[in-house]
């Protein structure tokens, strides 16, 4: 395997990357490249409240798979890394803002034509699909999205995001309750004061697996099909490329697998 040494000067500072057929080099000089490696740390956005991609504790730390999948990009670039609280009804406008308050946006952001019409996304690293979650004891009562769609079922979404779309494009019948705080809607649900949860495939078996009182019964057959990626703003493709390197290393070695198995999430590449 051919493998090389270069050596990068930038703004006084010394930046040696490696490259080989399994790690082509980090091109430091291209422009955001030049301007994350000059500050020393990549910007992440995330909105910190999507078990088990992106949370933030009350102590301000992250956690969660797509935390872990900003850490590899971080190490890749060769620099550190900081998080930067978004929200789902501003992430649009958050990605795209002046001056830039963050280099990329991850953890549970569906790659969609809309967002790819204003912004770029890098390919799919988890695969996503709109399900529900809904009380242990009421499994049974949820078969098709017809069984969802009545008065008496009250369904309850995050705002601002995909999800309430959904909601409303699809459950024209259903009452729909919108709740600010998408982390506490799983026990908004198992105490009764919703029926239904509209959520992914990629955020239900987390809290199955923790909370009994609550079920996924439509885990393996979703409403819908797609992939979840890395969102930034227009202009930056020399950080989409090592954003999409990045990806398809981790799929190549294993370690996409292992991020899926650690977090119960269903593997389909």
């Amino acid at each position: 395997m051919l493998v090389a040494i270069f050596c990068i000067s930038t703004a006084g500072i010394t930046t040696c990357c490696t490259s080989s057929d399994d790690n082509p080099v980090v091109d430091t000089q291209q422009p955001t490249i030049q301007r994350i490696t000059e500050r020393g740390k990549l910007l992440v956005g995330t909105t910190g409240d999507y078990r088990p991609l992106s949370y933030r504790e009350a102590d301000g730390n992250y956690w969660g798979f797509g935390i872990e999948m900003a850490k590899k990009i971080a190490e890749r670039i060769g620099v550190g890394i900081e998080f930067v609280q978004t929200s789902w009804p501003t992430l649009t406008a958050d990605v795209l803002t002046e001056p830039q308050t963050f280099d990329l946006a991850i953890g549970g952001i569906t790659i969609t034509d809309t967002r790819k019409e204003t912004m770029l996304m890098s390919e799919g690293y988890l695969a996503n699909g709109k399900t529900i979650l809904c009380r242990s004891s009421e499994a049974d009562r949820y078969k098709s999205l017809a069984d969802l769609d009545k008065p008496e079922v009250r369904v309850m979404v995050n705002p601002g995001g995909l999800n309430e779309k959904f909601a409303k494009a699809n459950l024209t019948h259903a009452t729909i309750i919108v709740y600010q705080k998408n982390e506490e809607i799983p026990n908004q649900v198992a105490e009764g004061n919703a029926d239904v949860m509209i959520t992914e495939i990629t955020e239900a078996p987390w809290y199955v697996q923790n909370n009994p009182r609550l079920a996924a019964p439509l885990l393996h057959t979703p409403f819908t099909h797609g992939e979840i990626g890395v969102l930034m703003r227009k202009g930056q493709d020399d950080l989409l490329q090592i954003v999409n390197n990045t990806i398809r290393q981790m799929k190549s070695d294993g370690t996409l697998r292992h991020l899926h198995e650690k977090y119960g999430l269903i593997y389909a590449y």
